[in-house]
């Protein structure tokens, strides 16, 4: 894979170039409007991003969230399938193309990719900050209505993300639907809110009913053994800020953690991980909890201990989000 630090301060470099000439108090504005248009009702008549001061905003505050979350979904998921890369990517709702970033920092190599969006200053910027890259200045750029009248080419990957947010019921479906249909690979992403997950295990059901399995995060593809209403898978990454995307987004420090929801569901031989790390692993004087979901489809919690030796180390740096047990060739002293 490629050095998972360059391309993210390739993307925050490219961001900065972009919106110097963007007065922070415009964008602040646009940023106001922005969050309250996506807090409120499904928009279904126009694009949320309407000019070029919109499309900054968004790609000022939203664009390095995305690109992070994006990035660990791809990456646990090529975990499951070592060797592979996807020959051609789609896009679907990428906006500014914060997803084609993430796979270009995943998988090396130039790539057929086309970017599918309804807003065509969205379409604009990521054109413009795209045409330096070496993996995606021969990106496709088209607008599309995301919908019920999508149809997809074949492709080795689909990647969504946060879009199923903005469309209602129907066109969720729909859209998902074109993606099972096209792609060997569907990877989507949702904000990590108990209505993103929502959104993202009613997709995953749908994809399970085409036909593909799921690599990832869920080491099964079983019916999720959450209780709905009663929690929400969800992981966290965390975001480098720059200088204007503190300004923009009102904080002061240098990173921001981005929590969001995924699926990683593929018609190839994936081997999904054993288990799961799906809370923040809790470090106590000699033990670690880890919360799991296991391949058996149920929750569990593992109490790790420094009788285990090894495994109790790798249970120290383990992460929200990460693989257990690291490496399952080597099964170390039986957890209790």
């Amino acid at each position: 894979m490629n050095d998972p630090v360059r391309p993210a301060e390739r993307l925050r470099a490219t961001l900065d170039d972009v919106l110097a000439g963007l007065p922070p108090t415009q964008a602040a504005s646009a940023v106001d409007r922005l969050i309250a248009a996506y807090r409120g009702a499904t928009p279904t008549d126009a694009p949320i991003l309407r000019d070029h001061a919109d499309v900054a905003a968004y790609a000022a505050y939203r664009m390095p969230a995305t690109f992070e979350a994006v990035r660990s979904a791809l990456e646990a998921f090529a975990d499951t399938v070592p060797g592979w890369a996807p020959g051609s990517h789609v896009d679907v709702g990428g906006g500014t193309g914060a997803a084609t970033w993430a796979v270009a920092a995943t998988w090396e190599g130039r790539r057929p990719v086309t970017v599918l969006d309804w807003a065509e200053p969205a379409l604009a910027l990521g054109r413009r900050i795209a045409a330096d890259h070496p993996a995606l200045g021969g990106a496709r750029w088209q607008r599309a209505r995301i919908g019920t009248a999508l149809t997809l080419d074949d492709t080795d990957l689909v990647t969504v993300s946060y879009v199923l947010n903005e469309l209602d019921e129907a066109d969720r479906a729909a859209l998902v639907d074109a993606a099972a249909g096209a792609a060997r690979t569907v990877v989507i992403v949702e904000a990590g809110t108990p209505a993103g997950h929502g959104r993202v295990i009613e997709a995953r059901d749908r994809l399970v009913r085409a036909g593909f399995r799921v690599a990832a995060p869920c080491p099964h593809s079983a019916a999720c053994p959450l209780v709905p209403g009663t929690d929400w898978c969800h992981f966290s990454a965390r975001v480098s800020r720059s200088s204007l995307h503190r300004q923009v987004k009102g904080g002061s420090l240098a990173y921001e953690d981005e929590k969001f929801s995924y699926v990683a569901a593929t018609r190839l031989p994936a081997a999904p991980a054993p288990a799961r790390v799906v809370r923040r692993p809790q470090i106590r004087k000699g033990q670690v909890l880890l919360d799991l979901c296991g391949a058996d489809g149920r929750l569990r919690r593992t109490t790790v201990t420094k009788r285990h030796g090894v495994r109790y180390k790798a249970a120290r740096d383990a992460d929200w989000g990460d693989a257990w047990p690291p490496d399952p060739a080597d099964p170390g002293t039986p957890l209790p």
